[in-house]
């Protein structure tokens, strides 16, 4: 059975240090959502935009995780830092447009997402296209804070790419399994759910956090409005070079009509792993990211939510794709990408009308050195997590057969 690394002395200090003030100020590690509403906004909300309503996400995540969450004092913070902060930032990008009208006029020029379920090859595939010349990737700081980053210039941005580094140190430090199964820093390119969820209406929550009853509140939500302020935050970083967009996340896969609402040109890249492997893998990334901010995460719990949650993502999206147009798509293989990654993405290009080049080939070589030298082990078996390969090839066998997958 799964069961959390045991945490340095360094990563003990922080967790007692955290737990101290927890029991001198009580206060400060509760979670109210009118609280953190009045913090965020300086007891001054917005007023209602086209992006949305806050109101209700915003007490449906607080809520979860103030009650589900089994959060420790450092979830507690992390979790009130995390709903302030969406909403501040929700601010800050508002007032962005408003002092210049004309960003949002700028065309997002045929943008590529890469999505698929958890551990699919996302990652890799995105920051290995982010190589191309003629593409680019946005990175954390751009997407967490991209008000501050709008405009600035090489050097700036520079400086605050690597600024952001800290956070992802300090992260390390408290849980360095994570570094082994999702490597990420301030110049590694990071996925779209960072950017989203001004409105509270995010996936990548429910990646951290135990909160079932905010994950079922997010199944009945539509995300329209969610990613028409994505797009709107692409414009901010967006600058003069013409190169185009790629992006990924995982959650895309179970959000397709919102996300062509939003970027009607764009082009898809659907990655399919053995289910097997993507449930497992993902329960496994699931109780690592949870026991960061908690001392019980139930790993048996975690593999059927993983499994449960992969399920209606991968029928929402052979659903959706039932609807849109097949040329917006092209399926990759994840053992085609791990077998030969320059060859899936030239593919890609290809697909996506993105020149190929001896120079593209040679970066992006290059690139998959860097990329490799960054990977740990990662170990996972379904028993870990309370699952049964043959339940899991059962529940997918419609997934299984439309994409080929033994």
């Amino acid at each position: 059975m799964w069961m959390p690394s045991a945490r340095s002395t360094k990563a003990q200090a922080a967790y007692q240090d955290a737990e101290s003030d927890r029991a001198a100020h009580p206060e400060r590690y509760e979670l109210n959502a009118d609280a953190l509403a009045a913090a965020a906004f300086n007891k001054a909300a917005p007023t209602p935009d086209e992006y949305g309503d806050w109101h209700a996400g915003f007490e449906v995540y607080v809520a979860a995780a103030r009650d589900e969450g089994r959060l420790n004092a450092l979830g507690r913070r992390s979790t009130a830092g995390t709903a302030i902060g969406r909403l501040q930032a929700r601010v800050a990008i508002a007032r962005a447009l408003e002092r210049t009208p004309a960003i949002r006029d700028r065309t997002i020029d045929r943008p590529i997402f890469v999505i698929g379920g958890w551990r699919t090859g996302t990652t890799l595939l995105q920051r290995l296209l982010a190589a191309v010349p003629v593409l680019r990737a946005a990175y954390p700081t751009e997407l967490a804070v991209p008000w501050r980053m709008a405009g600035l210039d090489e050097h700036a941005r520079d400086a605050m790419l690597d600024a952001g580094d800290g956070a992802h140190r300090r992260l390390h430090l408290l849980n360095p399994a994570m570094q082994a199964i999702h490597p990420s820093g301030g110049r590694l390119a990071e996925e779209c759910v960072l950017a989203m969820g001004t409105d509270l209406r995010n996936w990548g929550f429910a990646s951290t956090l135990r909160c079932p009853s905010y994950a079922d509140w997010l199944l009945t939500q539509d995300m329209t409005a969610s990613y028409r302020r994505y797009a709107d935050i692409l414009r901010l970083l967006q600058d003069a070079s013409g190169r185009r967009w790629i992006l990924k996340a995982p959650a895309h896969t179970a959000e397709l009509p919102s996300l062509f609402r939003a970027f009607p040109d764009a082009h898809v890249v659907h990655l399919h792993r053995d289910v097997v492997q993507t449930v497992t893998s993902g329960a496994s990334l699931f109780a690592v990211f949870r026991s960061t901010y908690s001392d019980l995460v139930d790993p048996v719990e975690v593999g059927r939510y993983q499994l449960d949650t992969t399920a209606i993502w991968f029928d929402r999206a052979m659903g959706a794709r039932d609807r849109l147009p097949r040329t917006s798509f092209t399926d990759i293989s994840f053992d085609d990408l791990i077998a030969d990654p320059i060859a899936t993405a030239e593919r890609v290009c290809r697909a996506c009308a993105v020149d190929w080049t001896d120079a593209t080939a040679d970066a992006l070589r290059a690139r998959l050195v860097t990329l490799q030298e960054q990977h740990g082990a990662h170990r996972y078996a379904p028993e870990d997590f309370g699952l049964d390969a043959d339940e899991i090839l059962a529940r997918f066998a419609r997934y299984r057969s439309r994409f080929g997958l033994h």
